[in-house]
């Protein structure tokens, strides 16, 4: 799979608005140009290496998702189509092409918002303790990946360095006002639901994700990216078994790995290995085929 990755962009004569683990955020007065770029992170630390095509993908799937969901709660999406980006930006088409949106600008509110729809990872090993996700009692007898009796919206603050802190939802209240507060809920509940429905006939289980918020001409709107596999989890239905972990068609597959080595989880990253970047890019690129029945060309 022999595709140089895009780990950094420099474009002369656009504001750098903002850094991310993964993508480039270009202010253009009251829009903002996302720039997917192939870099991962995980545990918080962007590896030195990229994902060939990575930044292709969660364009189209957000892209795709964005669509979707915009019944449900308005987000910030206005194209992915080069040609229809202003005359300033055309000179990098060959970056941007496929792998960047113009979006509106908003202002971020300071919540991560996430669901999960099945008991894994941290809130696994939480339930283990205390029988209890994100301090949300559970019954008694689950076991590891089953399926919620519902989804359960478990926010956590925004760190700009670090791990994100779990809050409940009057800490969330107290931050943005109740009314704001339950719009988040609702609106995170409602779009899970729908949009995991449909990836179920599509062969994939949305296991948990996460989404972020803004406010816009006084609304609350969904931004950053939506359903991708830097976001959730996706796992292969058609191989899904309670009580043990599931294959992922996500960055899962890297944390896997990450965690056979002797890192202690901070800066600097290792390296992967060539058939680990492969393994990933071919998950990623299998996501979107599932998900949406678009292919990259490789």
């Amino acid at each position: 799979m022999a595709k140089e990755v895009l780990l950094n962009t420099d474009f002369k004569g656009l504001r750098l608005f903002r850094k991310g683990k993964v993508r480039d955020v270009y202010d253009l007065g009251d829009k903002l140009l996302l720039v997917s770029c192939d870099r991962i992170s995980c545990f918080d630390v962007v590896l030195p290496c990229g994902i060939p095509y990575k930044g292709e993908v969660l364009t189209a799937i957000s892209s795709f998702w964005f669509d979707f969901t915009r019944d449900i709660i308005p987000n910030h999406f206005i194209t992915a189509d080069i040609n229809k980006y202003p005359q300033e930006l055309k000179k990098y088409k060959h970056s941007l092409a496929g792998r960047s949106m113009l979006v509106v600008k908003s202002k971020p509110l300071p919540v991560e918002c996430i669901v999960r729809g099945y008991l894994f990872g941290s809130g696994w090993k939480e339930y283990q303790k205390s029988q209890s996700v994100c301090g949300i009692k559970l019954s008694s007898g689950l076991k590891e990946s089953d399926k919620l009796p519902e989804a359960l919206f478990t926010p956590s603050t925004k760190a700009a360095v670090g791990h994100d802190q779990n809050v409940n939802q009057k800490h969330v209240e107290d931050l943005i006002g109740k009314e704001t507060a339950d719009t988040l809920a609702q609106a995170s509940i409602a779009i899970y639901k729908k949009a995991s429905e449909y990836a179920l006939t599509r062969g994939i289980i949305i296991a948990d994700t996460k989404f972020e918020f803004g406010m816009h001409n006084g609304k609350v709107i969904l931004i950053d990216e939506a359903f991708t596999p830097d976001s959730s989890r996706f796992w292969p239905a058609e191989q899904y078994a309670p009580g043990r972990a599931q294959s992922s068609f996500d960055k899962q597959f890297v944390r896997d790995y990450l965690e056979t080595l002797d890192w202690d989880k901070a800066p600097p990253a290792p390296s992967l290995p060539e058939d680990i970047i492969e393994n990933t890019s071919a998950k990623y690129l299998e996501a979107l085929r599932k998900l949406t029945g678009k292919e990259i060309k490789v």
